[in-house]
């Protein structure tokens, strides 16, 4: 029985819970995901067959090589989800990253420095459509196509969606390419003059920082971070075998939503004040040297002009 297989209370499904009813109450043109083995009532009941796994399509960013395309792909969410990071792989061809390979972002699980317990599926999502026109850099599983090449792939990846897993999970892959391509513009025509003209391609860090400054990579903060504690799922063929980790490696330290900024400075406390009665034998202090100092410097005068007996016999 599914409902047997998670825990409610566990704080990954909740919070996974809470990202698909999201995901379901605020649709975007830009892309779609989905757990596995969707169905009615689910999303009440908490009974999807594997929430740790989801399909998604993006769509092509605008103004690129890659504008108009679909591109099908997989998430797989860590049973510490949200503590550490999701992994991705591309099944639609695009000329950017490798199908059926697990994708080197600065959001996914080859670098979970980078990951913040506040972002979602959906920040994931928004980020990938971003990175697709970057350099690659040799990144692992990516590639650097022509920009015709990627063209060509972008106008192919319409007109069917890739075939992959059982005929459930292509059920739900369909699905979800027919509701991108629903919102698909036609891929644009390019001019070869146009197609000839080089762009300024960026990197994943620029993009990143962009991300940042726009606020889109923090677009989950209405989303809360679920109570750090140990994560207790069901083993099930697709989740993640590790479900049972110690508490050491699920209670990750929640962090602020990153704002833009690489440096996180902590305020030391101020020096402590001097007391008033500490300044005023300062003060007195100071008055009685000056004192001693001129009268000696006055007896000095005096005894070499002749004058110094006043200060010697008293007479």
């Amino acid at each position: 029985m599914a409902e047997d297989r998670y825990n409610r209370k566990n704080p990954a499904v909740k919070r996974i819970l809470q990202e698909l009813k999201e995901m379901q109450s605020n649709p975007s043109d830009d892309f779609m995901s989905l757990p596995l083995e969707k169905r009615d009532r689910a999303l009440d009941l908490g009974l999807q067959e594997n929430i740790f796994e989801w399909q998604f399509a993006i769509r092509g960013p605008q103004d690129t090589e890659f504008e108009g395309g679909i591109y099908h792909g997989r998430i797989q969410l860590p049973a510490e989800y949200p503590f550490k990071p999701p992994s991705f792989m591309l099944l639609t061809p695009n000329g950017r990253f490798e199908t059926q390979t697990k994708i080197c972002l600065s959001i996914s699980n080859h670098h979970p420095e980078h990951w913040q317990p506040s972002w979602s599926v959906r920040t994931a999502l928004v980020a990938l459509i971003a990175f697709l026109p970057t350099n690659p850099n040799g990144a692992l599983g990516s590639l650097d196509y022509k920009k015709e090449e990627r063209r060509t792939l972008a106008i192919k990846s319409r007109e069917a969606s890739p075939k992959f897993g059982t005929s459930e999970r292509q059920k739900l892959i369909d699905e979800i390419h027919e509701y991108i391509l629903s919102k698909a513009p036609p891929v644009p025509q390019v001019s070869s003059s146009e197609g000839a003209e080089e762009h300024h391609t960026k990197s994943e860090s620029e993009v990143q920082a962009s991300l940042h400054n726009s606020g889109a990579i923090n677009s989950s903060e209405e989303l809360q971070n679920p109570p750090e504690g140990d994560i207790i799922v069901e083993e099930e063929q697709e989740v993640p075998a590790n479900v049972h980790s110690s508490s050491a490696e699920v209670r990750a330290p929640r962090e602020a939503p990153y704002n833009g900024s690489s440096d996180q400075v902590q305020q030391k406390p101020e020096a402590r004040v001097p007391k008033a009665a500490d300044d005023r034998l300062f003060t007195w202090a100071a008055v009685g040297l000056s004192i001693a100092i001129v009268v000696l410097l006055l007896k000095k005068f005096l005894k070499s002009t002749g004058h110094g007996a006043l200060f010697t016999d008293g007479s």
